[in-house]
């Protein structure tokens, strides 16, 4: 029998991709799921479970978490990527992550094909695509949903034939969560008019009390999390449960996708919310006039192109090495305060921090220069704005 490897999840689509691809073309169906940060010991051990059941020959669980956070988180908070000024790439960094893990698998394992159960209509499906035929790129791609244009309950019915009796009822809101953040989607969301529910978030509100944290970086990356050190993996989770329980990090995001099409989405991502805000305020007072504003727009390019399924081209290393440097004295203490559904951000301490420079402070005495070096360094700024006002007859 050739093998397939089938990119797995345990929902509707996939499950009707084991089927369809055991029974209809006869193939061995290895299913694989990548565990991104998003899934419990419990809920994996559910999932693999199903998939015996309904026809894999091989289940594997292949965890990324500490693979997506070296090679992919570290950079879009060194480059406090907010897609739109929003949305922390969650769904969109962890799909291509999950793809290349895919992709790898299906090459050791010479698989003839590799499938996934996206529909025609969004990004996921180029993400995956693009992975496998780069990766793996003798593997035969093979999309049933996408293929057979199929609709929900068309999927049930086929499932109901083949003697798969599960309960298939629609859940009112779609949930994907990764160590990145949830995204939340429901009918509200297909709007632009309105909001999610408050019932509609994963995470509900339990703490209404203030609580002050701070959080140590070295280089750009999370290190320590009120004081106590921690691996980056393991903080950021610390730091969704404990900023999760404010109900902090709720917001939509309004794209482009792919396709060309706009979408809509809520999410909930505590910790990268406080984590890119924190950084960026320990870089205002760390880094240079320059490495700010030239970093501004690299990020602001790498996170596109690693949304655009982009993150193979060598122009992302590049990125990653400008993104690395800008982090050399961005060392030091954040100091936060949580609240329901918000937090503040109090200050910073660093050794590097340049706004307590002993050279000179913002409005006070320094000792770089006198009143006679300010007013020359001013009449010559202004220079080319006398000039070009001269031709107006003014001067």
């Amino acid at each position: 029998m050739k093998k397939v490897v089938l990119a797995y999840s345990g929902g509707l689509d996939t499950s009707y991709c084991v089927v369809y691809l055991t029974k209809e073309l006869g193939l061995e169906v290895h299913t694989v799921i990548v565990n991104s940060g998003g899934f419990s010991p419990e809920e994996l051990a559910s999932i693999e479970k199903r998939a015996y059941e309904l026809g894999s020959t091989r289940h594997e669980v292949i965890d990324v978490t500490e693979r997506f956070y070296q090679e992919c988180l570290r950079y879009l908070l060194a480059g406090n990527i907010l897609k739109n000024d929003t949305y922390p790439l969650s769904v969109s960094a962890e799909r291509m992550f999950q793809s290349l893990a895919l992709a790898e698998y299906a090459r050791e394992n010479q698989a003839d094909y590799i499938a996934h159960g996206s529909t025609g209509a969004g990004n996921d499906q180029v993400r995956f695509d693009v992975a496998f035929s780069v990766i793996s790129p003798n593997t035969e791609i093979i999309t049933p949903i996408r293929d057979l244009s199929l609709s929900r309950q068309a999927e049930i019915e086929y499932l109901q034939q083949n003697g798969v009796e599960m309960s298939w009822e629609k859940a009112k809101y779609s949930i994907n969560k990764g160590i990145w953040g949830t995204s939340v989607g429901g009918v509200e969301t297909l709007t632009s008019r309105q909001g999610l529910p408050e019932t509609a978030w994963p995470t509900q509100l339990q703490e209404t009390e203030p609580r002050d944290i701070s959080i140590t970086f070295e280089k750009g990356e999370p290190v320590a999390l009120n004081g106590e050190k921690m691996a980056p993996v393991h903080l950021i989770q610390t730091l969704n449960e404990i900023a999760g329980k404010y109900a902090i990090g709720r917001d939509t995001h309004v794209g482009d996708t792919i396709l060309g099409i706009k979408g809509r989405v809520g999410f909930e991502a505590p910790a990268p919310l406080i984590l890119i805000k924190g950084h960026h305020l320990l870089e205002k007072h760390t880094s240079s006039r320059w490495q700010l504003l030239h970093k501004d727009y690299i990020a602001n390019w790498y996170g596109t192109l690693l949304h655009e399924a982009q993150y193979l081209d060598p122009v992302m290393r590049d990125m990653e090495a400008f993104l690395k440097s800008s982090q050399e004295r961005v060392s030091g203490t954040v100091y936060v305060t949580l609240k329901p559904y918000q937090f503040e951000l109090q200050g910073i301490e660093s050794q590097y921090d340049m706004m307590q420079s002993k050279v000179a402070t913002y409005g006070e005495e320094n000792n770089a220069w006198d009143s006679r070096d300010a007013k020359g360094f001013i009449k010559i700024f202004s220079n080319q704005l006398r000039i070009h006002s001269s031709f107006d007859g003014q001067n």
